[in-house]
């Protein structure tokens, strides 16, 4: 292992930690409350930051999309520069935080914001944010990570910089109560992911970033078999304190990453607009089977360590555990269950796969074009 690890966000988690962003946010501040739909004038969420707010000056953009969209933001970024505006305030889920992060690095760049996710240019600096989490699902409440979708073009992309880290964020798991199920359960199947993407590539034996991920993963199984007890305190804690952790940045410190379920799945979020948690549960159980030589090792290790399975085909046993688990959510696990055929892959998603200059994929960097698509035929 070799490896630094810094996560500069300060986090408080807990019922009426919103009151914080008072002592958070530098009283000089002009701050820009940036969130989605407008739920959070609905759960109580609004009314506390305009609380907290109150000795500051601060506006608010509206209208964040699940997936968030280049051209929305863009309206932030171009309210930013127009009206002065220096620090950001996320109030919202993951496509929220994103866009945020997309904000506050565009805000600082003459060009076309567009150019950061095409790898045009680096992001150095950006305004400071913060985050208020209500959906707990992607960790972007901590990381330095965003996915963003230009619309026009059908195009999903990310970028990754330090410079977008939020300073702080607010993890009250009491405006979870709110939720529709939908997004609860794709919070469990998008944190899942998170983890398997650190931690199924190859055995290289860092015992605390498995170890650690196994709990994650266990803590998530049973988040979804205790599924009923969903509006209780203690399950909505432990999901949003796990899915935060699943992707902070400490159990892929040092260990291969793989992140290619997460590539495959954006195009069909772009191609066919399905949450991107449903994408994901198609395309990982086949992405599993079509790269099992080299992920058998690890594949074992979480039938055992996570699933309590033994004997013999365990690898594959793993894949059927897994899928099972999404399924228990009612999240489904095939693309003819959306009505997405053999011919969209071949005519739609493959053409964008080799346009988009995400290839190759994968800890080995062997998910080429046609591995790909053997994937996502399988997927069907």
């Amino acid at each position: 292992m070799q490896f630094s690890f810094h996560n500069p966000t300060r986090i408080h988690f807990g019922q009426n930690q919103i009151a914080q962003i008072t002592r958070e946010i530098p009283s000089s501040a002009k701050v820009l409350v940036l969130y989605g739909g407008g739920s959070i004038k609905q759960n109580g969420v609004y009314d506390q930051v305009t609380q907290a707010l109150s000795r500051h000056k601060w506006g608010e953009f509206a209208g964040i999309e699940p997936n968030p969209s280049v051209e929305t933001l863009d309206r932030a970024v171009a309210m930013v520069r127009e009206q002065g505006f220096d620090y950001l305030l996320a109030v919202g889920g993951g496509s929220v935080i994103d866009g945020t992060k997309y904000v506050a690095a565009a805000a600082r760049y003459e060009g076309y914001g567009w150019d950061i996710l095409e790898g045009k240019h680096r992001v150095r600096e950006a305004l400071p944010l913060g985050a208020i989490l209500t959906l707990p699902a992607t960790g972007s409440e901590s990381n330095a990570a965003s996915v963003i979708t230009r619309t026009a073009t059908h195009e999903k992309r990310s970028f990754y910089a330090p410079a977008v880290h939020p300073k702080f964020a607010v993890l009250d798991p009491s405006v979870m109560r709110t939720l529709p199920e939908r997004q609860l359960k794709n919070g469990i199947v998008d944190a899942f992911v998170h983890v398997c993407e650190q931690y199924l590539s190859h055995n290289d034996q860092a015992l605390v970033q498995d170890g650690y991920a196994e709990v994650l993963l266990r803590n998530l199984k049973q988040l979804a078999e205790q599924y009923d007890q969903h509006e209780t305190p203690q399950w909505r804690e432990n999901l949003m304190w796990t899915a935060n952790q699943a992707l902070s940045g400490l159990i892929g410190a040092g260990v291969p990453h793989d992140w290619a379920t997460h590539g495959i799945g954006h195009e069909l979020t772009a191609q066919f607009n399905l949450d991107h948690a449903q994408t994901l549960a198609v395309v990982l159980p086949a992405l599993l089977r079509e790269l099992q030589p080299q992920k058998e090792s690890k594949l074992r290790q979480m039938g055992k360590n996570v699933f309590g399975l033994s004997g013999e085909a365990l690898a594959e046993r793993t894949i059927e555990a897994i899928e099972a688990l999404f399924q228990s959510l009612g999240v489904k696990t095939r693309l003819s269950e959306y009505a997405i055929n053999r011919n969209d892959i071949v005519t739609q998603v493959v053409p964008a796969l080799a346009d988009h200059g995400t290839l190759p994929m994968g800890e080995q960097r062997n998910v080429d074009l046609a591995c790909c698509e053997a994937i996502l035929l399988r997927a069907v």
